[in-house]
């Protein structure tokens, strides 16, 4: 397995990603309850409930993935990039 060096985030992709969190949140949200709303019987039904489903997919994904980059910035302790990066607490 190759060497993976790690880089923290600058201060302002960190807060990019803070804030995309809600939008996905929303999207989830939104795909869900369009999911749970839609009828079978209504014409066109199944290929909505196939789009709302990509949907939820799709948004689950990109908040999957910020939440593993913003866990991933957390974790960089060592890095002295990070280090610098960072405010002390």
């Amino acid at each position: 397995m190759a060497l993976v060096k790690r880089v923290a985030l600058a201060p302002r992709a960190v807060r990019q990603l803070r804030r995309v969190r809600s939008v996905y949140m929303v999207g989830i949200l939104l795909s869900a309850l369009g999911l749970l709303s839609l009828d079978d019987s209504a014409e066109g039904g199944v290929r909505r409930m196939v789009i709302a489903g990509v949907l939820l997919l799709v948004f689950a994904a990109l908040l999957a993935l910020t939440a593993v980059q913003l866990w991933r910035h957390g974790r960089t302790e060592h890095c002295s990039t990070a280090k610098k990066l960072s405010p002390l607490v």
